[in-house]
């Protein structure tokens, strides 16, 4: 199916612009990968569909495997940059926890699957590549680890009485969030963003638990 994809364009244009060159290819890999799947698009796929050669790729990319790892830490960055700014958003402070939860995914979730390609190769076609992509993917969850690290522990102090081991809880919640959302990218009819957020706030509050009647984190309370 890529073959058919990649004599459509009828032959190799290079483009010599190196920024839209880079950015060719970003769109090819975005668009072959989530579509034909990482393991059958080619170097030679990815070219055609970008219009460059491959001596263009190559200056880019060390391989297709950087190309991939690009694409994932654009997405990557887009949900920690749309979660951090919420951090700062009009009312965070003072809400509940739950209100604060669901108000920090909803920003996520927008933010990481806004474009149904990306989504998919973010969290599906990156899955089983390689040992350095499993450490590249373990570093970035460690890094949303300390993120919901810090969260859980400001639950805790409004009231909450997260159950458990905080580390094995705020582990859980962050392969939870992976798994959700391959199931996500997996589907042929992707889910609305609003349900994956709803489904991510459940998990998080069943995790931390309800806060004491009158607690700063409780619904209805205030700081």
């Amino acid at each position: 199916m890529v073959d058919a994809v990649v004599e459509l364009w009828d032959g190799v244009r290079a483009v010599r612009d190196p920024a839209q060159c880079r950015a060719r290819l970003m769109l090819a890999g975005r668009t072959l990968f989530a579509v034909y799947g990482y393991a059958h698009t080619s170097v030679k796929d990815l070219c055609a569909a970008a219009q460059v050669e491959v001596r263009d790729f190559q200056r880019e990319f060390e391989s297709r495997e950087a190309l991939l790892t690009d694409l994932y830490d654009e997405v990557a960055m887009a949900g920690m940059q749309a979660s951090q700014a919420e951090l700062s958003a009009k009312g965070m402070d003072t809400c509940p926890t739950e209100e604060r939860v669901y108000r920090l995914f909803d920003a996520y979730v927008k933010a990481v699957t806004r474009e149904p390609h990306a989504a998919r190769v973010a969290f599906v076609e990156v899955l089983g590549v390689s040992p350095a992509m499993d450490e590249h993917l373990a570093m970035w969850r460690s890094v949303w680890t300390e993120f919901l690290s810090h969260e859980a522990e400001r639950a805790r102090g409004r009231g909450h009485a997260v159950d458990g081991d905080l580390a094995v809880v705020v582990k859980v919640l962050t392969r939870s969030v992976d798994e959700l959302l391959a199931h996500h990218g997996r589907r042929p009819r992707q889910m609305p963003p609003r349900l994956l957020t709803s489904e991510l706030t459940r998990l998080s509050m069943a995790m931390i638990g309800p806060a004491e009647p009158g607690s700063v984190g409780a619904v209805g309370s205030a700081e």
